[in-house]
């Protein structure tokens, strides 16, 4: 029977309404008197790195704050540009990552090294092209604090310009708002239910010591949500916020960029091939599937197509993404199961910052 067919788009819709009213959202800020360490990877980030600089300096509210950044074999300028502007800012370090061994990950190698020299009691990790608000690390602190959590993932604001980043990048905060009870999967014990974004990631280090730190995760391409895992799985407790309004980040700026940075993670997304299957299942039947039985006439494709507009609707005001997009769902949903198979096609083939992944 068609209603059969549309009942995940029903409970899609359900779980989206609950996440909308209870998701977590940044407080208002407290002075931190922690010490913070913020780390930040940086490959071949010359076109990045002052903006980055001056938008970490402008933090407030950080009673003791260090910021180390790690150059990690980059080929262009951004040793050089780091150090100049770094230069008469003491809070700031730079240093010079060692080569990548065999059986790491560039970013997890960099963040390894980085956590090596940090000394703060809290450690907050940030993509280069993540630019925050002056207060989003303190208010942030403020709000793991506030909820009892040792580890938090504000996700940030994804800035979407051309039409691929458009149909694709708001899946991305849709997919867990519209899949899991964001409240619930806090105080879980099941690491499956774990969601974060290293584009902006805070944890306490006491906490990514006791899981074993980023060796943990040394080759994991999705190692964002890999740690996260393993946090939960030694008995830490964390959190993916609402954080649109204090920190945003464009991740790729082209349709080929999109195609290089999903076809390196997608097919390590689901955990398996028949995970991977189950994820194209799922966009079809709540992406594709309403519009179809809606233009044969059922009732009941029309009542899920509105439901998973109204999804996408709620994510998108939460994320700040444009509102008229989400009727484009089935279309993002098609793009999204290509970007899957290509995953799989392109193993091992794709490039990203100058390596095969």
């Amino acid at each position: 029977m068609p209603w059969l067919i549309v009942l995940p788009t029903f409970m899609a819709f359900f779980l989206s309404l609950i996440n909308f009213i209870t998701i977590r959202k940044p407080l208002e800020v407290s002075e931190i008197s922690e010490f913070v360490s913020v780390i930040v990877p940086l490959r071949n980030e010359a076109n990045n790195i002052i903006g980055l600089i001056n938008n970490l300096s402008s933090q407030s509210a950080l009673a003791n704050a260090e910021f180390i950044l790690l150059n990690d074999n980059s080929d262009d300028s951004t040793f050089d540009l780091v150090s100049v502007e770094i230069e008469k800012r003491p809070n700031f370090r730079l240093i010079q990552g060692e080569p990548l061994p065999t059986g790491w990950i560039g970013k997890v190698w960099a963040l390894h090294q980085l956590l090596d020299q940090a000394h703060g009691e809290i450690i907050v990790s940030i993509d280069a092209d993540v630019r925050l608000t002056r207060d989003a690390i303190s208010k942030s602190i403020t709000l793991m604090k506030s909820a009892q959590l040792d580890f938090l993932s504000p996700y940030p604001h994804q800035i979407a310009q051309t039409l691929g980043e458009r149909l694709i990048q708001p899946l991305l905060q849709w997919s867990w708002m519209s899949t899991l009870l964001l409240r619930l999967s806090e105080r879980t014990a099941f690491s499956s239910m774990a969601v974060a974004n290293g584009q902006f990631f805070i944890v306490k280090k006491q906490a990514l010591n006791a899981a074993g730190g980023y060796e943990t995760v040394k080759n994991a391409v999705l190692d964002d949500v890999f740690l996260a895992r393993r946090l939960i799985k030694t008995g830490s407790h964390g959190a993916v916020v609402s954080g649109a309004k204090i920190a945003q980040c464009r991740m790729y700026s082209s349709w080929s960029e999109i195609e290089a940075g999903y076809g390196k993670s997608l097919r390590h997304a689901f955990g398996s091939i028949i995970g991977s299957i189950s994820a194209i299942l799922l966009l079809f039947l709540t992406g594709v599937a309403p519009l179809i039985l809606a233009l044969t006439g059922s009732m009941w494709g029309w009542i899920a197509f509105i439901c998973m507009v109204v999804t996408r609707i709620l994510s998108a005001y939460l994320s700040r993404m444009r509102i008229l997009d989400s009727l484009l769902h089935p279309i993002s949903s098609t793009l999204f199961i290509y970007l899957i198979f290509y995953s799989y096609v392109m193993r091992g083939n794709v490039q990203w910052k100058g390596r095969t992944v």
